[in-house]
């Protein structure tokens, strides 16, 4: 899933709202694509209508995921008639990682004489520029430019996940007034679970080492170029002689290079496991003794991140290594662990002795902040209250 949209609009809905979500049949976020029978297949979630629009499947960031965007907002401009007359939205967000489909949303909002909202989960195309090396006049840039200005100029209201985006968004367009900042959240009813929800494989590797009396550093979330997870296992290359183990739960492009890494240095302290359902990371995060969570040093997170992996470490109440240079750092903010500089092994090898050295109760005090601070700025049943109030 993507799970914003799913989060709000549960929310909404127990709110009293109708919600529907027109979404792609394909997403490289979903692990499950939907089943789809035609063009247009609708199913009910949990009380949200969904309308997946069928689109082509894809793998990377190449021509096929541009031909499946291009594919998807055709589809919307296409439909725009039909879906404003069957939903007669009053309210018409435009939330995806690029900013095309402003031009469908705005379409439908003007036959529903609705608001429009564009809410940004990333600056496209700033992003493919300064993460992807694209250059600015390359012609799917250039459209992408095109877009968000529009959308900047012509949404009612502007919602930005990232803190500090506002600046960019004056530069190309934007009324200062439309800004609103809703961050990412959680939903603190799936953190009330069992540990015995957790598949055998992991429960076998877990316990086996606390056994042993280990201490337990773990990374849960996709093993990609921007995590830079070769630090992590570097790290734990200088750490051999320690009771201590990284543990890497999840999949992604490096895992198979980052195995090779460590067997070709048969290291023993680094165990990878394979990825689990959302439903079992509550019980899997509260086993670590800390979670480590990095990204590139890249001047795009000056505007700030939002990671939900970073808000499931804190929901667990266990101390965080924030490997990030980012515009905005909420474990600083909130006491719950130790920020260091990106792409430094030594750093991270420090910042684990740290609190390895740390009473047991220090480090429960410090975990305990960071959830703390998580129930009180990113329950989603708060931000999906502030979501409806900036309507308004």
């Amino acid at each position: 899933m993507e799970y914003r949209p799913y989060y709000l609009g549960r929310e909404w809905v127990r709110l009293g709202h109708e919600v529907t979500v027109v979404a792609a049949s394909i997403s490289h976020v979903r692990t499950n694509p939907p089943n789809i029978r035609g063009s247009i297949t609708q199913e009910t979630i949990d009380g949200i209508c969904y309308l997946w629009l069928r689109t082509p499947a894809y793998n990377g960031n190449g021509i096929p995921r541009a031909l499946n965007i291009f594919t998807f907002v055709i589809q919307l401009l296409l439909h725009r008639t039909w879906i404003a007359k069957i939903v007669r939205p009053d309210t018409v967000i435009a939330s995806s990682t690029y900013p095309l489909d402003i031009v469908a949303a705005r379409a439908i909002a003007m036959k529903s004489q609705a608001k429009l909202v564009f809410e940004v989960h990333d600056l496209w195309p700033l992003s493919p520029i300064e993460l992807g090396g694209m250059s600015r006049h390359h012609p799917f840039v250039i459209l992408m430019q095109w877009a968000e200005d529009f959308a900047y100029r012509t949404a009612d209201i502007v919602v930005s996940m990232l803190p500090k985006t506002m600046e960019h968004m004056l530069q190309h367009g934007m009324d200062p007034q439309k800004f609103v900042y809703i961050p990412n959240g959680v939903d603190v009813a799936e953190w009330r679970v069992e540990p015995d929800s957790i598949p055998e494989e992991h429960r076998r590797a877990i316990w086996g080492l606390k056994a042993k009396e280990h201490f337990l550093i773990g990374y849960a979330g996709a093993h990609g170029l921007a995590n830079v997870l070769e630090i992590f296992v570097d790290a734990a290359y200088q750490l051999q002689e320690y009771p201590v183990t990284f543990l890497l739960i999840g999949q992604g492009p490096e895992k198979e290079k980052l195995i090779r890494r460590v067997q070709e240095r048969c290291q023993t302290n680094v165990v990878f496991l394979s990825p689990v359902e959302k439903r079992v990371i509550p019980a899997i995060l509260q086993e670590m003794d800390a979670h480590y969570i990095s990204l590139k040093g890249d001047p795009l997170f000056r505007f700030g991140v939002s990671p939900n992996k970073l808000m499931d470490y804190m929901m667990s109440a266990r101390p965080v290594i924030y490997a990030v240079q980012s515009g905005n750092d909420m474990v600083a903010d909130s006491g719950c662990g130790i920020s260091i500089p990106p792409e430094e092994p030594e750093e991270v090898v420090q910042s684990i002795l740290k609190l390895m050295s740390l009473a047991k109760e220090e480090r429960i005090e410090m975990g305990k902040r960071g959830r703390d601070y998580i129930l009180a700025n990113h329950d989603y049943q708060v931000l999906a209250r502030q979501f409806v109030a900036s309507l308004k």
